[in-house]
């Protein structure tokens, strides 16, 4: 039996795929997730404001269609200064009665011509005006004048209106906890990511590939002293895309019963940081508890990364991260005395797959673990790709080497595999998990089952060995192999050809030769009776 939060999630990309037409799904999720927060948020301050105002807060009956904050500001004017002086301090932000959710649902069921401007005016307030250090920019590209949703005002207007009509009836038969709507937008991140194709990789880690990296730094979190908590102070994922990966390293940890000080995130993608930062706030992350920064990792621009002095430098306990797949990026002849690749020398710019993940070991702690998702060529592919890879094994950087089954994601079919780095691990060698043929084939995509995530977790927790499946690998083998990660050569998944001997061969046909004579012999004789001819 579904949940509600599935059955919200169902209802939502039901109403998503009968009204997009013939519009791109990137566009209509961007309008439609925009709609859902600003549900959330609505309901929040509402909320927020009845606890504000006590007993001042009216209570209308049903056949009024205003919302309460409406009569509120109409009967008070002189005191909403001070209130939202109040809310800014206590939910930091406001929105005015007619952008609240309410108001919009009922100008869209009146069918009100006075909708979309009313829209234009609420977002524009919401970034600007209610709480500008944290929601600026936050429906910068939601585009409420393109002719994708119709030629004129009045098209526009109108499916508009019934966008979210049909948005306001399907959500009006669930809970509006942060749980539900949480992860009904979770779910429909992933149904549009998967009408997506190759654009879906820029902000979309599938759900159970994101369970396995979010374990094992959850697993290798510090533990705690006696009678205190599992934490993890700062946990960084710099190609946060949607978020999705961070949100589930804080219900695992919270699954431990653990906690989490703060999240970090970057994305270079303007839409996607805007949807990175409303997941967070749907899912009850306060904007106090994390930090998702617009800019290019590649190029380190986030002020609060770019401190030399060591001493001074923030470092992470975990880090996550699916960065594009051997992205091509332009690396100037400065960033090779760039304090992230000094040591090890700059990426090739056809691929900047260790870019990304000297970046993070950089911001590592000592005792921190990174998981990172990168294409099998990371494990063998020559030239500066090699000298970087040899001196990440012989600093002993390379902890677990994972590889998965090819056509998980929805941006690629190629096999990917989970590099485990840490600064100071405790075994001498390289655990190697081949996870390769443990998958459920499906019709557009290959996916994990809990089985397969537990199977790869156990594993990585026990460094445990199993034929066909693990093996941990010295330091001296792997230098034996010049330092090549290629899965296979340490764990093969081919079973032994069974062994066939020619003498037993030959017995069993000479036995059958027999054995068919002996049978056409009785078979003639039969005939003969009979007074047939006989074979």
């Amino acid at each position: 039996m579904s949940t509600p939060n599935q059955q919200l999630g169902n209802t939502l990309w039901k109403i998503a795929d009968e009204l997009r037409g013939a519009m791109n799904a990137d566009d209509f999720r961007d309008y439609m997730l925009s709609f859902l927060f600003l549900r959330y948020l609505s309901d929040n301050y509402e909320t927020a404001a009845k606890k504000e105002l006590g007993k001042d807060y009216p209570e209308l009956n049903e056949t009024d269609k205003r919302t309460p904050l409406a009569v509120w500001y109409a009967q008070n004017q002189e005191d909403v200064p001070e209130f939202e002086k109040q809310m800014r301090r206590k939910v930091h932000y406001v929105i005015e009665p007619d952008y609240l959710w309410k108001s919009i649902a009922e100008l869209a069921k009146t069918q009100s011509k006075e909708l979309l401007r009313t829209l234009q005016q609420g977002f524009k307030y919401i970034e600007n005006q209610s709480f500008e250090s944290t929601f600026k920019g936050f429906f910068s590209e939601i585009n409420l004048d393109s002719e994708k949703l119709g030629r004129g005002y009045e098209e526009r207007n109108k499916k508009l209106c019934t966008i979210i009509q049909k948005i306001a009836e399907g959500i009006s038969k669930f809970s509006t906890d942060t749980d539900v709507l949480g992860d009904a937008y979770e779910y429909l991140i992933g149904q549009f990511a998967a009408g997506s194709g190759k654009k879906a990789g820029e902000f979309y880690t599938p759900q159970r590939i994101s369970d396995i990296l979010s374990a094992i730094v959850t697993l290798d979190s510090q533990d705690p002293g006696k009678g205190e908590k599992k934490k993890i102070e700062r946990v960084l994922d710099f190609a946060c895309g949607s978020g999705s990966l961070l949100l589930n390293v804080r219900k695992k940890m919270a699954e431990a019963g653990g906690t989490i000080g703060k999240i970090f995130g970057q994305e270079k993608n303007i839409t996607t940081y805007n949807l990175a930062r409303m997941n967070m706030l749907l899912h009850g992350v306060k904007d106090t508890e994390f930090d998702i920064h617009h800019g290019d990792t590649l190029l380190n621009d986030w002020e609060i990364l770019n401190e030399i002095n060591p001493a001074k430098k923030l470092e992470f306990d975990a880090i996550v991260a699916n960065p594009p797949f051997s992205y091509r990026w332009e690396p100037s002849e400065a960033m090779g005395e760039d304090f992230r690749f000094k040591s090890h020398g700059l990426a090739p710019k056809s691929a900047a797959d260790f870019a990304f993940l000297l970046h993070g070991l950089h911001f590592l702690s000592d005792s921190g673990t990174m998981a990172i998702i990168l294409p099998h060529g990371v494990l063998f592919r020559g030239g500066a790709e090699e000298r970087i890879r040899t001196k990440l094994l012989q600093d002993g950087n390379i902890d677990t080497v994972i590889g998965l089954p090819a056509n998980l994601f929805f941006s690629t079919g190629i096999p990917v595999c989970i590099l485990v780095i840490k600064k100071c691990k405790k075994s001498d060698d390289v655990l190697f998990i081949n996870a390769v043929d443990h998958f459920e084939k499906g019709k557009r995509q290959n996916n994990l089952l809990p089985e397969h995530i537990e199977k790869i977790i156990d594993t990585y927790k026990s460094r445990s060995e199993e034929a066909r499946y693990s093996r941990r690998v010295s330091m001296e083998e792997i230098e034996q192999n010049e330092f090549n990660l290629n899965i296979s050569r340490y764990v093969s998944t081919s079973q032994d050809e069974e062994s066939i001997y020619l003498g037993e061969v030959h017995d069993n046909l000479v036995q059958l030769e027999k054995d068919i004579a002996e049978a056409r012999a009785t078979h003639n004789a039969y005939l003969r009776e009979l007074g047939l001819r006989e074979v």
